[in-house]
Parts: C-alpha cells; structure tokens; sequence
C-alpha cells in the first residue's frame, strides 16, 4: 500500500481535525445545561446576529454567558481562566485548541470575551449561518500567526494538539502524509502555503471538510434553557 493510499481520504481527514475542536464548542454550549431547574466594530462578513438568532435564542445564549462568566471572576467578562476551568477543571493546563478558540471569540484582543463577542462568535456554528462565515472561522483557526496564510508547520501544531486532546497517537510519518496530502490538494499555487482563495476552493470541493462547523445544538438552545423563555412570551 502506497504512501498516499495509506492516508485518510480528504474529507475524513480534516473532519477528524475538526471532531475533537468542535466537541470543545459542544461543551461550550453543553457544559452547564445540568445545572439549569457594549459594541463591536462591523464584520466584513454581510450577515449580523439578528439574522441567525431569534431573540429566546440570544436570551439563552445570556443566561450560558452569565454562567461561564462567573466561574473565577464576577465581572461579567469571560477569561481564558474561565474557559479553562469550566472544560478542562483546572485554569492551570495549556491547550493550543482553547487558545486558539479564545483568540477568535476575543475580537477586540482585550483578555476578555463580552456578551455580543460570545455570541458572535457562537453564531458561526449556527446552522443558519451562512457557509462563507464558517470557513472563515476555520481558517482564521488554523492561521495561528495571522500571517493571512495557512502554513505547514501551523498545520503540524494544530495536528499535534488535537492527537493530544484526543488521545490518538500516529507516526510522524503518518502525520507528514496527512499534511503532504492536504497541501497538494489546497496548496494551487504550490507555494507552500494556503491562501483564503486556496482555502475556501478546499472547502467548497470538500463539503465534508466543514460538516462538523455546525451545532444543531444552537438551534435547540431555547429548551435547554427554559427558564429565560418566558421574558419574551406574552402571557395569559
């Protein structure tokens, strides 16, 4: 068996990248629903929150935000420490996937993640969101120095991160396949390094490749945290 067919096909290779990262979105979303009985700049993406969420699903998203929030510092800010508490149980371990996460969610680059930042950020993975904002989002994922590029050795380090998350462990053969195999496929230019052109080409050809970019969890949010429903019915 060649080098090549060895390898995972395209598409389950990426989503397998993908699977362990958006089960840290999940948890997100998921993680406190047991225990339940301001101003952006404009986006370059022509879509807003108003268009994805009802306004049930904003509230819901508020009362997981005020959650999240609190768990170190009651400032009504969510920290990387709070993250880190809440999906990993200690604000003390080093996670590249979470890193990466924070940085993205943090769009003023602050330390800090605001209300209308969660929310944005969660809205991507809406599954009325459009295609354009979640292949953005993966891209702006793996470009870890915002080079504009998506490089190899970027690729290595997301790789590497997620085995570890996941517990897999392969060959550093088997991980030069993958990441040879993937620049030949969205590297066009062949220049070493994956452009947002190259990139959204990838993904486009490879639907799969963002299949996991969506929660129907978002969707559902409403029933998983009932108690803010009633701020917005009218009652009897």
């Amino acid at each position: 068996m060649d080098r090549s067919s060895s390898s995972l096909e395209i598409s389950e290779r990426i989503c397998a990248v993908f699977i362990p990262l958006i089960g840290i979105i999940q948890a997100v979303v998921l993680s406190f629903t047991a225990c339940f009985d301001h101003h952006l700049p404009p986006k370059k993406l022509q879509y807003t929150i108003d268009d994805l969420l009802t306004v049930n699903e904003v509230e819901a998203l508020l009362e997981l935000f005020k959650k999240l929030s609190n768990s170190i510092i009651d400032d009504g800010l969510i920290h990387k420490d709070d993250l880190k508490l809440a999906l990993l149980k200690t604000p003390a371990s080093d996670n590249l996937i979470l890193d990466r996460l924070f940085a993205l969610f943090d769009e003023k680059k602050n330390g800090a993640i605001e209300f209308e930042e969660f929310a944005r950020a969660l809205s991507v993975f809406h599954p009325r969101a459009p295609m354009e904002a979640k292949i953005d989002f993966a891209f702006r994922l793996y470009d870890l120095r915002q080079t504009g590029f998506i490089e190899r050795e970027e690729v290595r380090q997301m790789l590497n991160a997620i085995l570890l998350e996941s517990g897999l462990q392969i060959s550093e053969e088997s991980l030069e396949v993958i990441i040879d195999n993937t620049f030949a496929d969205a590297d066009a230019d062949k220049d070493g390094k994956i452009n947002k052109v190259e990139w959204k080409a990838f993904a486009t050809q490879h639907p799969n490749l963002l299949k996991n970019m969506t929660l129907p969890y978002l969707r559902d949010i409403t029933t998983m945290f009932p108690s803010f429903i009633f701020k917005t019915e009218v009652e009897d």
